[in-house]
């Protein structure tokens, strides 16, 4: 059985939010906190709001006008919101833009073994993103969840029966797709995406036997 993560394992993803962030920290133009600084109070705000109300491109605009509001001690007016807003249509926008090689490799993997989807986020926005990305024919199923933690996994093995030391977790995030996928008894292939959300980040064991590490998508024909 192999699992899979969507979001920047099969297409890009984060790379869109980081140049609304990008965009946004330009316009921010703090007095006194540099453009790291401006990062990382937008980082706190984004991990505490994913505990609260969990993913997608909605909790990101509340992070953004949090940040704003937090940075200049008083409420966003109506313009900045609406200047807030415009700097994320290219998250509305965003057409599904799968990464090399995943198309021809899930169609041969999907003639060798049984394949799973499991992504997070927001139902709604996730649901749009597998109805355009055109690969969910090679599934056994999809699923939407809100967070990946390590009961999510075991949960996952027993809705489709299977052993978890039989089957492979393979995504770009060590926080949601390796290190819980591993405490569930589950193999995990790491395939890293330099534009991996800062939030997503997390020390990996590389001396772990149950851990393959890959340079690209299409690398996974050479193991399974």
């Amino acid at each position: 059985m192999l699992v899979f993560d969507a979001d920047d394992t099969l297409w890009e993803n984060n790379v869109v939010f980081e140049r609304v962030i990008d965009d946004f920290l330009k316009w921010l133009e703090h007095p006194s906190l540099d453009r790291s600084q401006l990062r990382a109070v937008l980082d706190d705000i984004e991990r505490a709001n994913a505990v609260t109300h969990g993913y997608g491109s909605k909790v990101f605009l509340r992070s953004l006008r949090e940040c704003l509001e937090q940075l200049r001690q008083r409420p966003a007016t109506e313009a900045e919101r609406r200047e807030i807003d415009e700097l994320a249509v290219a998250l509305v926008t965003h057409q599904i833009e799968l990464m090399p090689g995943v198309a021809d490799a899930l169609d041969e993997l999907a003639g060798r073994h049984e394949l799973l989807l499991l992504t997070k986020g927001e139902r709604e926005e996730q649901q749009r993103k597998l109805d355009a990305c055109g690969l969910l024919h090679h599934f056994r199923a999809a699923h939407i969840v809100p967070e990946k933690s390590v009961d999510t996994y075991r949960w996952l093995a027993k809705e489709h029966g299977f052993d978890p030391a039989s089957a492979w977790m393979i995504g770009n995030s060590p926080k949601s797709d390796i290190v819980p996928a591993r405490a569930a008894g589950m193999n995990a292939v790491f395939i890293p995406n330099e534009n991996t959300w800062v939030l997503e980040h997390d020390e990996l064991d590389l001396a772990d036997a149950g851990l393959l590490c890959l340079a690209a998508f299409p690398d996974l024909l050479l193991h399974f």
